[in-house]
């Protein structure tokens, strides 16, 4: 697990582990805790935007595809009149730290 910037959080998700180890505390109980401890998806600017699709040398057409959404979006994204939130902006953050390859 990634450690979180918070070192509350952190805490709690060792004491939390710990415990899951010894079995007073449930899978389902300890993914919400992991859950406690992700980074928090950034906004994505059309130049950030623009930025990963470059990096992982795509085309808007396939970074469309590899996001489900369409490449009429992607450009919106790009030029500012959208942005990207929820699932969308999950998977471009997925993109972002991960590459393409976690997406295909």
């Amino acid at each position: 697990m990634k450690k979180s910037k918070s070192n509350i959080l952190n805490a709690v998700y060792e004491t939390a582990s710990d415990l899951n180890k010894l079995g007073f505390i449930d899978s389902k109980k300890m993914m919400q805790y992991e859950a406690l401890c992700l980074e928090p998806i950034p906004s994505y600017t059309p130049t950030h935007i623009k930025k990963i699709r470059n990096h992982n040398n795509i085309s808007q057409s396939v970074m469309a595809k590899i996001l489900n959404t369409s490449l009429s979006t992607v450009r919106q994204w790009e030029i500012g009149n959208k942005k990207p939130s929820g699932p969308s902006a999950k998977l471009l953050h997925i993109l972002e730290k991960k590459g393409i390859e976690a997406l295909v």
